[in-house]
C-alpha cells in the first residue's frame, strides 16, 4: 500500500478520535451502578444517561452530514472535537444527575459532527481499491476504543471514581483537537459552499426523535403513548419535506431509487438496533446479578469489542476484493443467534459461557460492520460522500436509541419506578430476557435486507500489487 504521507496524517487522526468516542461510550456502561448511587437515580433516569447521549448524536448527524458537504467536513471536524472535549469536562464536574445529563446531550453534538464528518475524510482521501482498507482500521479502532473502555473504565470507577472517566476523555479530547489542527489540513473550496441548508425539515426531524425517546419513558401513561404518536407524525412530515426539497438534509431519494443505499442503511439500523443494548444489560447484570466488581464486568465485557478490534481489518480488505453482501449478512446471522443465546443468562450462568458469547457476537458485528460500510459508501458518487457518511452514522445511533428506547419501555413496564438496585433480581433478569428475545427476532429482519440489497459492481479488476 503506497500512501502518502497526508494519508497516513489522516487515517491516524481519524482513528484516534474514533477511538476517544467508543472510549468513552463502553467505559461509562461500567460506571452506570456507581452513578446510580451518587446522584440517587431510578432505572429511568439512569437509562438517559445514556440515552441523552445518543438523542443528541442522532438529531445533528444528518444536518452535520449536509452541512459538512456545503461548508467543508475538516471545520465541521474540528468544531466537534473541541464541544465533545469542553462538554466531557462538565461531565466530570456534573453536581447532580440532570446536569449529568444535559452535558451528556452537549457531548453528543460534539460527537454528530465527528462521526458524520469522519468517514467522509477518509473516504474522500484514498483510492476507490483501498476503501475497505482504511474504513476497516478506522471501525477497528471505534471497536479498539470499546475493547479498551470497560476495563480502564471499571478500573478507574473502582480506583478512582467514575468521574475520572470523564477527565480521561477531556484530555484525549484535547490531544486528538491539536493532532487534528496541526495535521488534518483545510477543506478544499468546491461549488457548493454558497449553498443553503432548508432548517423545516431539520426541525420535524429533532422533534420527532425528541416525542419518540421521550414518550418512550412515560409508558405505560396515556400521555407516553400521545407523545410517541406525535413524534411517529413529525418524522413522517419530515420525509414529506425532505422529498420536496431541492437542498435536502435527508436525500430520500437515495432510499427510494438506490436499492444497495437503503438496504444497507436498513441493515445497519437493525444491526445496531439488535446489539447497542448489549453491554448496557450486561454491565448491570454482572454487577448486580452476579456481584462483580466494576473491573471484574469490565474484564469480561472486552471479550466482544476484541473481537471487532482484530478481525475489521481483516474482513476490510476481503470486502474489497469479495462481494461485502456475503460477509456483512453471515455476521448479522452470527450476532442473532449470539443474542438469542443471551436470553438464557441467568443468576450462575458460569462467566466463561457469557464470554464465548460475547467473542461470538464480536465476530459477528466484525464481519457486518466495515463491508455494509464498504456498501454504503460506494453505492453513492464522490459529492454525497458527506451525505451519505451522515445518514449511515444516523442509521448507527438511531438503531442504538431504538435499543435504549426498548430497554426503557421494559423498565418502565416492570419497574414501577424503582432503581435497579431496588428491584428484585428475578424482575431484572425478566426484563433483560425480553429484551435479549426482541433484539434477537428484529436481528432476523435485517438478514434479510443484507442479503438482497444486491453486489457493488467494480468497474474493473484490481491489480496485484493492491491486493497485497
Amino acid at each position: 500500500m503506497n500512501w502518502t504521507k497526508k494519508q497516513t496524517s489522516t487515517l491516524a487522526v481519524v482513528a484516534i478520535t474514533s477511538f476517544m468516542g467508543t472510549f468513552l461510550i463502553s467505559s461509562i456502561n461500567i460506571a452506570l451502578p456507581s452513578i446510580e448511587k451518587t446522584f440517587g437515580l431510578n432505572a429511568i433516569m439512569l437509562s438517559w444517561v445514556v440515552t441523552s447521549f445518543l438523542l443528541a448524536t442522532a438529531m445533528f448527524l444528518l444536518p452535520a452530514g449536509r452541512w459538512s458537504d456545503i461548508s467543508g467536513v475538516v471545520r465541521l471536524y474540528k468544531a466537534g472535537l473541541i464541544i465533545f472535549t469542553l462538554s466531557s469536562l462538565l461531565c466530570g464536574i456534573a453536581p447532580s444527575g440532570g446536569w449529568l445529563i444535559a452535558a451528556r446531550y452537549l457531548q453528543g453534538i460534539g460527537a454528530a459532527f465527528t462521526n458524520t464528518t469522519g468517514q467522509a475524510i477518509l473516504v474522500g482521501s484514498f483510492p476507490p481499491q483501498n476503501r475497505g482498507s482504511v474504513l476497516g482500521i478506522s471501525v477497528s479502532s471505534v471497536y479498539l476504543g470499546l475493547s479498551f473502555g470497560p476495563f480502564v473504565g471499571g478500573l478507574l470507577t473502582q480506583q478512582i471514581g467514575w468521574r475520572s472517566i470523564f477527565m480521561a476523555a477531556a484530555l484525549i479530547g484535547l490531544v486528538s483537537t491539536v493532532v487534528s489542527f496541526l495535521y488534518l489540513g483545510k477543506d478544499e473550496q468546491t461549488g457548493q459552499t454558497k449553498q443553503k441548508m432548508g432548517l423545516k425539515g431539520v426541525i420535524f426531524f429533532m422533534l420527532g426523535l425528541v416525542c419518540m425517546v421521550y414518550g418512550s419513558s412515560l409508558i405505560p401513561a396515556t400521555s407516553g403513548w400521545l407523545i410517541m404518536a406525535a413524534g411517529l407524525a413529525a418524522l413522517i412530515l419530515f420525509w414529506k419535506i425532505e422529498s420536496k426539497s431541492k437542498m435536502p438534509v435527508f436525500d430520500t431519494g437515495l432510499f427510494t431509487k438506490n436499492r444497495m443505499f437503503a438496504f444497507s442503511n436498513l441493515a445497519a439500523l437493525i444491526n445496531y438496533g439488535s446489539t447497542s443494548a448489549i453491554v448496557f444489560f450486561l454491565s448491570l447484570y454482572l454487577q448486580k446479578i452476579q456481584h462483580l466488581t466494576p473491573q471484574q464486568a469490565g474484564l469480561i465485557l472486552i471479550a466482544q469489542p476484541i473481537m471487532m478490534t482484530l478481525f475489521s481489518p481483516l474482513v476490510g480488505r476481503l470486502s474489497d476484493r469479495h462481494q461485502p453482501r456475503y460477509f456483512a449478512t453471515s455476521g448479522m446471522a452470527m450476532c442473532s443467534v449470539g443474542l438469542a443465546s443471551m436470553s438464557f443468562l441467568n443468576e450462575v450462568t458460569p462467566h466463561w459461557v457469557i464470554i464465548s458469547i460475547l467473542i461470538w457476537i464480536g465476530i459477528g458485528f466484525a464481519l457486518f460492520s466495515s463491508p455494509n460500510m464498504n456498501l454504503i459508501m460506494s453505492s453513492v458518487n464522490r459529492t454525497q460522500y458527506g451525505l451519505a457518511s451522515g445518514t449511515a452514522a444516523s442509521m448507527r445511533v438511531i438503531g442504538q436509541i431504538t435499543s435504549m428506547t426498548i430497554v426503557t419501555l421494559l423498565f418502565a413496564g416492570l419497574f414501577s419506578g424503582k432503581s435497579i438496585e431496588k428491584v428484585s433480581d428475578s424482575l431484572f433478569l425478566t426484563a433483560m430476557k425480553w429484551g435479549f428475545i426482541t433484539f434477537s427476532l428484529t436481528s432476523l429482519v435485517g438478514i434479510y435486507f443484507s442479503y438482497v440489497r444486491g453486489n457493488v459492481k467494480r468497474k474493473t479488476p484490481l491489480p496485484a500489487d493492491s491486493q497485497e
